[in-house]
């Protein structure tokens, strides 16, 4: 009797936290995802601003994705002179990032892109309410709309 309780007890349970699941993202998706990112990066007009690749990336976490993505590290100036390289620890990193917004919010796309891009930006997906953060969420939800109309 005991065990049928917890059998029963386990399939609710797994019932429960389907719809919270991430949804698997198509490829068009993704690719629009990443390009957003890029083209919404800050432009800081300075040479040398620390960040690298076209998505103005911060050099502390670089190693960990590269890692993460491709089975090796990578270090800063190996990202900066290898846009291909770039292009897939970000795909690979927004692959992992936007289902989990998505599953955070029932799947809303636009709010999952927001979230997204709050993450990507500050690590928090909820603290871009205001100033440049918020400006940078708008930004890159407007360019991922532009991406998916296409």
């Amino acid at each position: 009797m005991g065990r049928l309780l917890l059998r029963g007890l386990l399939v609710s349970l797994a019932l429960w936290t389907l719809p919270a699941q991430a949804q698997q993202l198509s490829k068009p998706q993704i690719e629009a995802m990443v390009d957003a990112l890029r083209l919404a990066a800050p432009k800081t007009s300075i040479q040398d601003d620390g960040l690298y690749s076209q998505w103005q990336i911060t050099p502390g976490i670089i190693p960990s994705w590269s890692k993460q993505c491709l089975g090796r590290e990578v270090t800063p100036k190996q990202l900066e002179s290898s846009p291909g390289v770039a292009r897939s620890i970000v795909s690979c990193i927004v692959r992992r990032e936007l289902p989990k917004q998505y599953a955070a919010t029932s799947n809303n796309e636009t709010t999952a892109v927001r979230r997204t891009a709050c993450w990507w930006m500050t690590g928090n997906p909820t603290s871009c309410t205001s100033g440049q953060t918020a400006k940078y969420v708008q930004n890159v939800e407007r360019f991922y709309q532009q991406a998916r109309s296409k």
